[in-house]
């Protein structure tokens, strides 16, 4: 014999879907006692095949050379973003404190990291600009709590930079 609760559960449960399974919504704001930067990231072109992992970091003054590349944060390993699809919220846990450059990286397959074969593998896909000129990075202040701005991102897989662009001479 069935009971008539738990049929009444799965009737009420599918008339709360009356538009589908969606995807649940993102969050729009940096959780409360965040510390860090938090924002949405976009994404435009095609994924490359060759894809590893995208992924948000920042740097504590601008690198000055490919070995600056390994002084990112958080470390030892960045959160990962998703691989496209639709905007997606994201958080980066950042200790307070001022920060000349958060950029979205993508990474190659390949061998292991290192500054030897950084520019084989990396490029920067998308950074924080700077609101009064858009083609330099904006520093970002963390306070003690969350930034109080949104740091979005589009990451541009069509428009990605080899690390040498920072670093000339490009081979």
């Amino acid at each position: 014999m069935i009971t008539r609760a738990p049929v009444a559960i799965a009737v009420a449960a599918i008339l709360a879907c009356n538009q589908g399974l969606e995807p649940a919504l993102a969050p729009t704001s940096c959780p409360n006692g965040f510390v860090g930067v938090c924002g949405t990231v976009s994404f435009a072109g095609q994924l490359p095949e060759s894809t590893a992992k995208v992924f948000i970091v920042a740097f504590d003054t601008f690198p000055k050379s490919q070995n600056d590349l390994f002084k990112f944060k958080p470390q030892p390993s960045p959160p990962t973003l998703p691989l496209g699809g639709p905007p997606s919220f994201y958080t980066l846990q950042l200790p307070a404190g001022r920060y000349e450059w958060v950029l979205a990286v993508w990474q190659k397959q390949g061998p292991p990291l290192s500054p030897s074969n950084a520019d084989s593998l990396l490029r920067e896909t998308g950074f924080y600009r700077d609101k009064a000129n858009p083609t330099n990075p904006g520093v970002v202040v963390v306070p003690g709590g969350t930034s109080r701005d949104s740091i979005d991102f589009v990451v541009d897989f069509g428009d990605m930079h080899r690390v040498c662009f920072y670093f000339p001479p490009c081979p």
